[in-house]
């Protein structure tokens, strides 16, 4: 029989602060989603009201600004002699806030068309975060899934890399590559089957293996996706029945059976065609110099009620107990909210020093820029950087951007310097619509030409940024050259 003792343990463990958690998800919430989530704690505080909802039906009741009401609840606090560290303290817990939806957008002094939110829900991302809820995720695994949710594109490919999740998750979560890994394989077998895959050929490959037992072909498929895609999305029948072996009977009834899955799992949720993007942050130019200003409804006019500050200093017991914790999340809000704007601010002005060449000659001109760069400069932590520029955008005279769209990864150069992947990325655009009629460039001749221009980007780093530029290969665009000419 074991006998009850007493122990006594000395532990560490790390442990964010109910105001430091309200503070990082005030970071990465964008402008309509803050406009949202600070609406819901108008409606359940009290003692916060918007400023232009302020009313007065009698000479008790009165709303006053957050200068003068902050301070006549700290000296309604004296009076009552209320302890200060009660106020201080971190024991009040945020209520946590529904899931976001967009509403329409505002004006802004400097741009004047009216920017108009979408109204509909990312319903491929509502679709598998309700099945992340019921899928018994452990609560580490359901951040991680959450994450790699966020990081899909309206097609349903996943866009971050292992490194770039595990760093969104930082500093509150530390997780190893492994166990990203992990929850992703259980993500893409979630209803659309194939989704957060890297690759369509990835995409390929998982929904296959979630054929039933037995299917016809199966294995003849799985084959032609690992090794034979391109044969198979060139429709070169001869090439692959030569490099598989196979019969004509069975590689017909593979290809049907690959033809008939979705190679873009999230197209039947695509609302692409709805969105209407609303900046975050504006850039004008003022003389010489680039100036971010934040969108007017990133600061919200809020407002302390007097007549429940007057109601803290005269009552007692529960009720007083109520509106001191209510006090303190109003006071917890106003501070987020003021640490959110700052920081991005900061970011924002950042991008916009070492992208001016951008917004002067365009993509041509964008310099390389990583998160540590931004961090560095603003003094703040990368995961800090990433939510700051995550679904955020920016309105500047060349257009709208995503902030993370002015971050880029570099090409090295003859010299021993580098160039923005952006900026090779329009060379190469440059070079491919001023190339001669009926003669396009070849990858290799671009790299060369490139090398003389001092970037040194080898023949696949060509092909690769090509392909993302949706631009076809020589062959290709000389087929298309020579069926123009025959029209």
């Amino acid at each position: 029989m074991v006998n009850p003792s007493l122990q006594l343990r000395l532990t560490q463990k790390l442990a964010l602060a109910p105001q430091l958690q309200q503070a990082i998800r005030l970071l990465q919430l964008n402008r309509i989603e803050l406009r949202d989530y600070i609406q819901e704690v108008v409606e359940a505080n009290p003692l916060l009201d918007h400023e232009e909802n302020a009313q007065q039906p009698d000479s008790t009741r009165e709303e006053v600004s957050l200068e003068s009401g902050m301070a006549e609840a700290r000296k309604s606090e004296d009076q009552q002699d209320y302890a200060t560290d009660e106020y201080a303290s971190d024991q009040w817990q945020a209520e946590p806030g529904s899931e976001p939806w967009m509403d329409s957008g505002g004006w802004s002094d400097d741009f004047p068309d009216r920017q108009i939110a979408d109204t509909s829900q990312a319903s491929l991302r509502e679709h598998l975060l309700s099945q992340v809820r019921i899928a018994h995720f452990s609560e580490l695994d359901t951040a991680i899934a959450t994450a790699i949710v966020y990081a899909l594109d309206d097609d349903g490919f996943l866009q971050d890399g292992i490194q770039e999740i595990r760093q969104s998750l930082l500093p509150e979560i530390r997780v190893e590559d492994d166990e990203i890994l992990a929850v992703l394989h259980r993500v893409q077998r979630l209803e659309p089957v194939g989704v957060a895959s890297r690759d369509p050929g990835e995409c390929i490959w998982i929904q296959l293996k979630a054929q039933p037992a037995g299917t016809a072909g199966v294995d003849l498929a799985l084959r032609l996706a690992r090794d034979h895609l391109q044969l198979v999305a060139a429709n070169a029948y001869e090439d692959m029945r030569r490099a598989t072996g196979a019969t004509p009977e069975a590689l017909k009834q593979a290809l049907e059976l690959i033809r008939g899955l979705e190679p873009r799992p999230g197209a039947r949720y695509d609302n692409r065609h709805y969105e209407y993007l609303v900046p975050d942050v504006y850039v004008r130019l003022d003389g010489d110099k680039w100036i971010t200003t934040l969108s007017p409804e990133s600061n919200p006019s809020l407002r302390l009620n007097k007549y429940y500050i007057n109601l803290l200093r005269k009552s007692g017991g529960k009720d007083a107990d109520y509106l001191r914790g209510r006090l303190q999340e109003a006071r917890w809000l106003l501070s987020s909210l003021e640490l959110r704007n700052r920081t991005l601010l900061k970011v924002s002005q950042c991008i916009v020093d070492t992208q001016q060449g951008f917004l002067e000659d365009g993509e041509i001109a964008m310099k390389p820029l990583i998160l540590k760069d931004v961090a560095e400069q603003v003094g703040v932590h990368e995961s800090t950087v990433s939510r700051a520029t995550t679904r955020k955008y920016m309105l500047t005279p060349r257009g709208i951007f995503e902030l993370k769209y002015f971050f880029s990864s570099h090409v090295r150069t003859t010299s021993g310097g580098i160039v923005s992947a952006t900026a090779t990325k329009a060379r190469i655009q440059i070079l491919i619509e001023n190339e001669p009629n009926g003669q396009p460039l070849s990858d290799q001749e671009i790299s060369q030409l490139l090398r003389e221009t001092g970037i040194c980007a080898a023949r696949r780093t060509v092909a690769k940024y090509r392909e993302s530029l949706g631009l076809g290969s020589s062959s290709e665009r000389r087929r298309t050259y020579r069926r123009t000419i025959e029209f």
